[in-house]
């Protein structure tokens, strides 16, 4: 029931108007947002580098309607590369296709995309882009963009993408990436998709979360591709761990990752057994959609708001 409503929440552009505008809204989504400039986001990285987590940075946004909007995008993120270069950060960049205006003229965010992954490919030492998954719609074409790039020579290794396990395909999707060897970040999803391509009950997208991690840990070692498994559920990431233990998986092989602001305790609990840990950090002015989603996913994130307010 809350899943639904904050789904329908993140959705609604006339309360997104009102929050991302007012002070108390702002002042909620800290918890989980670093700020709204390059900045804002440079400091939590060098604060989670510090404590021993790695971290991916996001610039908040989504569905920009016109060119300059996108290459807008496409420039902060340049500037967001040199950024994490000049302060030698163990960090890397996650974007969304949308956001450099694959709605707008799929060729341009195609060349805007291809052109940050060679700026990342050329550091020293090489970074990373991810290219996140959005809503169903646009899964097959991101995984196109992503097939596509992986495959221009310098890049192998340097783009990766995101499976979700709700979508029914997910398995079929980790099978065709891994044949490339290319990196996976797998979630649960966070998008309201229909019964037909996306499982329903939580337990049968964790069943089949725990299927796909199997797969990637595995692959793990047997072809060397470094997986991401994002997830704050405690029973899952006891299941990799023993399952990694088990099968003599090096605990460097493979990455747990969370959310900014999300089981700080457990971000740290990990890192403190030397599991690997990356902290996604989302930085920007767009920040209502995620937040809704965040809740959305956790319902317990509502509660620890709720705490917030009473102590203002």
């Amino acid at each position: 029931m809350l899943r639904a409503l904050f789904i329908a929440m993140s959705e609604s552009r006339s309360l997104r108007s009102i929050a991302e505008r007012s002070s108390f809204g702002k002042r909620n989504s800290a918890r989980f947002v670093a700020g709204i400039g390059v900045a804002d986001a440079i400091r939590a990285a060098a604060a989670m580098n510090q404590i021993g987590v790695s971290v991916s940075i996001d610039n908040l946004g989504e569905n920009v309607t016109n060119a300059d909007e996108a290459r807008a995008s496409a420039q902060l993120y340049h500037h967001l590369l040199d950024e994490i270069g000049a302060n030698k950060l163990n960090a890397n960049i996650s974007l969304k296709l949308t956001h450099m205006g694959l709605d707008v003229d799929e060729t341009m965010a195609y060349d805007i995309v291809r052109g940050l992954v060679a700026k990342a490919a050329a550091m020293t030492p090489k970074n990373f882009v991810r290219v996140d998954m959005e809503g169903s719609p646009y899964t097959q074409r991101t995984l196109d963009f992503v097939h596509e790039l992986h495959r221009l020579p310098g890049n192998a290794g340097n783009v990766g993408t995101v499976i979700q396990s709700y979508m029914r395909r997910a398995e079929a999707d980790v099978e065709n990436l891994l044949s490339e060897r290319i990196r996976i970040r797998l979630c649960k999803g966070a998008y309201k998709e229909p019964e037909p391509i996306a499982f329903q009950k939580k337990s049968e997208v964790d069943a089949n979360y725990v299927k796909l991690m199997k797969i990637l840990l595995t692959s793990a070692t047997t072809s060397g591709i470094y997986h991401g498994l994002a997830t704050h559920d405690e029973t899952i990431i006891r299941q990799a761990k023993a399952f990694a233990i088990a099968e003599n998986i090096p605990r460097h092989a493979f990455e747990f990752q969370m959310l900014y602001g999300i089981r700080r305790d457990l971000q740290q609990s990990l890192v403190k057994d030397g599991w690997g840990m990356r902290v996604y950090i989302p930085f920007g002015t767009e920040w209502y959609p995620y937040f809704m989603r965040r809740l959305a996913e956790r319902p317990a994130n509502v509660l620890f708001i709720a705490k917030n307010i009473l102590r203002k």
